[in-house]
């Protein structure tokens, strides 16, 4: 087992990459703390994770909230004594240009995407700083890196996620926390569905995307989980302030 006995924090745990990547760590040793707004989907994920014989914890909010974050942390480090992983998989998209995108839209874009990795990391920084020793996981997109259409707050978000990514890996790398970000291409997750069903007429949206990968196919939750768990275990002690590509080809098509 690559995480056991280790303690983790996943944001977004309640679907799509976060669901995955809980079950995964679950499965590998680490008691998870499962955090999203969706209890439902939560509670979804908590069957996941005793399918795989693990352990976690659920915990239902805003991870825009500063004060849910820091309650949570503090709630996992009482309980456990430490926190060795903190990934911050909850994302929110709405679609648009810059025209088109109301304001308030695109504040709720970086309160989840931007705000949701600030607030967590600065909860869980202290802690590993005194353990000297963690993995901060972010979540940023292939789309920051290639740029894409009519998704500007999104796509504008996961770069800044990136930015904030290797300041962090080096603000905090002298207190053994390493901090690296995944860069997923399209995954197949209820986000990527919700995506497609904003067009008028989904399906060719939805093959434009799908062929623009050199593999000419979706990704699924498990295949980024993976890439997760290796930056979350031992296998990555030399890594940090790296974007880790997962998108099927999608940069080199």
């Amino acid at each position: 087992m690559r995480l056991k006995g280790r303690t983790a924090v996943i944001t977004g745990a309640g679907s799509g990459i976060g669901r995955a990547s809980a079950a995964l760590f679950a499965r590998e040793g680490a008691f998870v703390a499962m955090v999203d707004r969706d209890g439902a989907g939560l509670q979804d994920t908590v069957a996941a994770i005793r399918r795989a014989n693990g352990e976690g914890s659920v915990h239902v909010g805003d991870v825009g909230d500063a004060d849910f974050a820091n309650s949570v942390v503090t709630e996992i480090v009482t309980r456990h004594g430490r926190l060795d992983v903190l990934m911050t998989a909850a994302g929110f998209s709405c679609g648009g240009t810059v025209l088109t995108t109301d304001p308030a839209d695109w504040d709720a874009v970086f309160r989840t995407n931007v705000g949701g990795t600030w607030l967590w990391s600065r909860a869980a920084v202290p802690q590993m700083k005194l353990q000297r020793s963690g993995s901060i996981i972010t979540l940023a997109s292939q789309l920051a890196i290639a740029g894409g259409r009519g998704n500007s707050a999104y796509i504008a978000a996961k770069g800044a996620i990136i930015s904030l990514t290797r300041t962090m890996a080096l603000d905090f790398s002298d207190n053994g926390i390493r901090v690296n970000a995944i860069a997923p291409g399209a995954i197949d997750t209820p986000m990527l569905r919700r995506s497609f069903a904003r067009h008028a007429d989904p399906d060719p949206v939805r093959e434009a995307s799908r062929n623009r990968h050199a593999m000419k196919r979706f990704g699924n939750a498990e295949e980024v989980a993976e890439a997760a768990l290796h930056l979350a275990s031992d296998a990555s002690s030399f890594t940090t302030g790296t974007v880790m590509v997962v998108d099927g080809g999608w940069l080199v098509a």
